[in-house]
């Protein structure tokens, strides 16, 4: 054996990055998964999540997307069950249907920035994923 240096190139990563029209086409469906929560429960929070968890790694962008959306799927389901919980005293059913429209409002204008390739923040949101 002759005294060489250790040359071991770092394998192929399996991970390749997504094109910029596929990172934007993956954040904006981060934000609009969170529509099936109108149809399944916990919807709203489980398709972000999923689609974060499948992309994050491919690419920055849809990492903060995923992120963002996810964030402001978490709060808006803390406020609908604080929201229930003030059905007994009637003043929950609007609040119900006012974050409704905002949930529908604001994944819809989050993914429309998204395609567009920029980043949006969302308004009234709880980080707690950073």
């Amino acid at each position: 054996m002759e005294n060489q240096p250790y040359n071991n190139p770092l394998p192929p990563s399996s991970v390749t990055p997504l094109s910029p029209s596929d990172e934007r086409l993956w954040g904006m469906l981060a934000h609009l998964s969170a529509l099936a929560g109108f149809i399944i429960p916990f919807g709203n929070v489980i398709g972000p999540v999923v689609v974060w968890q499948i992309q994050k790694d491919k690419s920055a962008f849809v990492d903060y997307h995923g992120k963002e959306a996810v964030n402001f799927q978490i709060t808006m389901t803390i406020a609908f069950c604080i929201a229930l919980l003030l059905i007994i005293v009637v003043i929950g059913f609007p609040i119900l249907i006012v974050l409704g429209i905002l949930s529908l409002v604001f994944s819809v204008i989050a993914g429309v920035k998204a395609n567009n390739g920029e980043y949006y923040k969302y308004p009234f949101t709880f980080r707690f994923i950073n």
